[in-house]
């Protein structure tokens, strides 16, 4: 039903040497920091968008098989959080429901007396409730009930009983990773978030960069001059060290698990928004260092610089992961790069 698809200062001197030690800490920080465990039904802060946060948190304990985080990998993976959304295979809304399946699974989930499939306060609902009816249909199916649940709604709940458990279909295989590593970007962490093994050489790159001149859309490139805007800064950083991270800022905060300020590593990636309740309206990245600092493209005008992390526009922080940036649905960069 629902595919994966293409949509449209301080002393640098100082600070080189400070960051230089951080980058070492990071590594041995690994060894005593546990990763977040169990199936937390919060949600990261402004992970999902504010209008829908509320039907995410409510549907997404719908039945034990479901969590918050679990719909809300699922609906941005289709949608992005776009309501007005069509695919190719004229998928519809925020949920992407093709009619036939919305006619037999699309319900009224705001009670007023009509099943709208634009209308998210009805496609929420449903997603919810069909995720739940295919995990009762392959209930006694051997395996991770989560896994077969989401391997029935790529798959179909045929195969995966043919199958018992996830079907060897590469498409089905890679859905359900994708689903379940997106996950951990939309919850709450309860415990203290693994550090980032690629975090030394992202930073060293982005120490190679300072003071070079902010562009606007910049990647990098000889035609560019080597110029790079926030975004383009952190992408090219880590795709140094083999993470491929998407293009904009706001899609960037998706690639992994969320630490708290208090508990933030060299590597991680620091987000600044107007909107502090919505990850959407993320305008600005940087590549945190330590101390309180970051390496950032600013601004047309500036150089790439360190900067502070604490100011009223700070959103939150992402530790990037391999698999976190790899299950992120690829979208064509839209509006301003960064």
């Amino acid at each position: 039903m629902r595919r994966f698809w293409v949509i449209g200062g301080i002393s640098f001197g100082a600070c080189l040497c400070f960051v230089a030690l951080l980058v070492v800490g990071t590594y041995s920080a690994a060894a005593g920091i546990a990763t977040a465990g169990g199936r937390p039904v919060g949600l990261a802060k402004g992970a999902v968008p504010s209008k829908y946060q509320a039907l995410v948190q409510k549907w997404g304990v719908l039945c034990p098989t479901l969590s918050p985080a679990i719909l809300a990998a699922q609906l941005y993976s289709e949608s992005g959080w776009d309501p007005h959304i069509v695919s190719p295979a004229d998928a519809r809304g925020i949920a992407q429901f093709i009619p036939g399946t919305w006619a037999t699974h699309g319900i009224d989930g705001d009670g007023d007396g009509d099943r709208d499939i634009w209308d998210p306060n009805d496609a929420i609902p449903s997603a919810a409730s069909y995720d739940c009816s295919l995990a009762r249909y392959v209930s006694k199916v051997p395996g991770d009930p989560v896994t077969n649940m989401l391997a029935a709604y790529n798959a179909g709940p045929g195969a995966v009983m043919q199958h018992r458990g996830v079907p060897p279909y590469k498409e089905t295989q890679g859905y359900v990773k994708a689903i379940t590593t997106l996950a951990k970007s939309f919850e709450r962490p309860v415990g203290r978030v693994a550090p980032s093994q690629q975090a030394a050489g992202a930073i060293y790159f982005a120490q190679k960069q300072l003071g070079t001149p902010y562009l606007w859309g910049g990647n990098g490139t000889p035609d560019q001059g080597g110029r790079f805007d926030c975004s383009g800064l952190t992408k090219a950083a880590y795709e140094t060290v083999g993470i491929e991270l998407p293009r904009v800022a706001n899609d960037q905060y998706n690639a992994g698990p969320h630490p708290s300020r208090d508990e933030l590593l060299p590597g991680d990636l620091v987000f600044f928004s107007d909107d502090l309740t919505n990850s959407r309206e993320i305008r600005h990245v940087g590549l945190y260092v330590g101390g309180g600092y970051m390496i950032n493209a600013p601004f047309t005008g500036a150089v790439i610089r360190f900067d502070k992390i604490d100011t009223p526009d700070y959103f939150g922080a992402t530790r990037v992961t391999k698999d976190g940036a790899a299950s992120l649905p690829v979208r064509a960069a839209a509006g301003r790069p960064s």
